[in-house]
């Protein structure tokens, strides 16, 4: 594009908020990641958004007066497809143990918030971030929720007794 056609200026500040609002929403999911410390943080998932959604921009807005027939969807197949191997790479698996499965499906959403965003979906875009974001931080196996536990008075142990004698024990 001519930097100096006017004309496309307003295409190109249209473009500048699809990168920033990419950034956002997938700041959301990686800033969860990032807080239950796993591999793929903050960064990772800003990087992944940012740039399915700048794979999109090229697709949707890189060829317009090349002569070209675009096709935005032959380049998403791509990142989608691109996405799928690092996703392998953050699966690991030792003996009967599979992990990581989450850490892969958080990036693959988040590229799909990236592209939603790259063809100018926000309100989906958005909607799908939430969902993500409620789905990682709330929806826990029932084996990692923890149980509320109250220290014993006299022992500073746990404990999950109710304590007859004290009448400050509630639990």
């Amino acid at each position: 594009m001519d930097f100096f056609n006017f004309s496309s200026l307003n295409n190109e500040l249209n473009m500048a908020l699809r990168l920033i609002v990419a950034y956002l929403l997938s700041g959301i999911i990686g800033f969860e990641r990032e807080k239950a410390q796993r591999p793929a943080g903050l960064r990772t998932h800003i990087l992944v958004g940012v740039g399915s959604t700048a794979f999109m921009l090229i697709s949707t807005y890189g060829f317009d007066g090349l002569g070209t027939v675009r096709d935005p969807a032959r380049l998403a197949a791509q990142v989608v497809t691109g996405i799928g191997f690092i996703g392998a790479g953050a699966i690991w698996r030792s003996d009967a143990n599979v992990g990581g499965l989450t850490t892969a499906a958080s990036i693959w959403i988040t590229a799909a918030v990236g592209m939603m965003v790259g063809v100018g979906m926000y309100v989906m875009a958005t909607l799908v971030t939430l969902m993500a974001w409620f789905t990682l931080r709330w929806l826990k196996p029932a084996n990692h929720r923890r149980v509320p536990r109250v220290k014993n008075k006299r022992y500073g142990e746990p404990s999950l007794i109710r304590d007859a004698d004290d009448p400050d024990d509630f639990n």
